[in-house]
């Protein structure tokens, strides 16, 4: 755990200066530390439900040295303009809360079923997932070319089977021409000299296996297109991990685009091919992909939307959330009531209005 870390760093640095410090939490020092449990929990790869609680801060050797303080002010509605309602900002954020409470819904186990209310979620049967996008992109193809336009908006979901589904979906509203880009796959030398059958890593296979955090063999884009950044390539210029941008330009070898979050919002900038090795702990391998680090990104996973505040929001959920606090974190990503819609779908993909939740 990072604090343990701390906690470690902070009593060495103190035996230096006062010996009587070193057996005090955190060498004697005040750390304040922030977070929500009743957001997402640690990610442990293949953790069991023991081995995911046992690395929250309430499990650790420093919480009983913890003073708790709470906070009851829902910050983000309160950045939402002055025009909302009090009594329904006040009502939504107790909602919210009540949420990631489980105080609302039939309770079972750690999940219950929730209702939403009408004006949040989607009915229509006629195409439900055009009109989630048509909420969170209005006039998506007359405002393509403003970078503001994309700032704050996102449809999120619970899989990356659903998001790509969304972006896949949004992709064909562009009626621009369509460049498809193929990544180069290898295995990388240090597994070349493993006990492993190098018979199967023949490329189709590699072309195939699709990893977080790593782009996929075929890239499909078009000009205007939104875009996220999957590496870290130039920090003065903003260019990190999780920075979206918009395709300007598409060459066989850069691709050009406009920042549209983090710093320098505006600037025009081109991205290379790069060499990614893949650092998926469910892979016994590793192996090398040539291809440029973007994905498509109308749409992201619920839990890469954690610490943003966003304007507008739609929910799309073919299945039901699965771990602690992702429905909350889902609902609470907005500055206003009329931000949010949400598109719950049944086993025949027809609109319902109630969902699980976890806690």
């Amino acid at each position: 755990m990072c604090f343990e870390v701390l906690d470690r760093a902070l009593r060495d640095l103190m035996s230096v200066t006062d010996q009587h410090k070193t057996h005090q939490p955190f060498g004697g020092k005040v750390v304040v530390l922030g977070g929500d449990f009743k957001q997402i929990l640690p990610v442990i790869p293949k953790g069991s439900r023991h081995d995911i609680l046992t690395s929250a801060i309430n499990s650790s050797y420093l919480w009983s040295f913890c003073n708790v303080l709470k906070l009851h002010t829902n910050m983000r509605l309160l950045m939402s303009s002055s025009d909302q309602d009090e009594g329904e900002m006040k009502r939504f954020a107790n909602w919210i809360l009540d949420v990631g409470n489980e105080n609302i819904g039939s309770v079972v186990g750690d999940e219950s079923e929730i209702e939403i209310t009408d004006d949040l979620f989607i009915t229509t049967t006629d195409d439900p997932l055009s009109h989630l996008v048509d909420f969170a992109y209005p006039n998506l193809l007359q405002n393509m070319s403003d970078y503001r336009y994309f700032q704050s908006r996102t449809i999120l979901a619970a899989t990356l089977e659903s998001v790509k589904k969304v972006n896949d979906f949004v992709l064909t509203i562009f009626p621009r021409m369509e460049k498809e880009y193929l990544s180069s796959d290898t295995t990388c030398q240090a597994d070349e000299n493993e006990d492993v059958q190098q018979e199967w890593f023949i490329p189709e296979f590699l072309n195939d296996v699709k990893c977080l955090g790593l782009p996929n063999h075929k890239l499909t884009l078009k000009p205007g297109v939104a875009v996220i950044l999957l590496r870290n390539i130039d920090q003065i210029l903003g260019l990190c991990n999780g920075t979206r941008l918009i395709v300007n330009e598409l060459s066989s070898n850069v691709i050009g685009v406009t920042v549209v979050t983090d710093r320098n919002i505006g600037d025009k900038v081109y991205i290379p091919r790069m060499n990614l090795i893949t650092s998926d702990l469910g892979l016994t391998f590793k192996f090398q992909r040539r291809q440029f680090p973007l994905t498509v990104c109308f749409a992201m996973t619920i839990n890469e939307s954690q610490g943003q505040s966003l304007s507008h929001v739609g929910l799309y959920l073919p299945k039901s959330v699965f771990p602690h606090g992702q429905l909350y974190v889902a609902l609470s990503r907005v500055k206003s009531r009329s931000s949010l819609r949400v598109l719950i779908l049944d086993e025949d993909d027809n609109p319902k209005s109630s969902t699980t939740n976890v806690i």
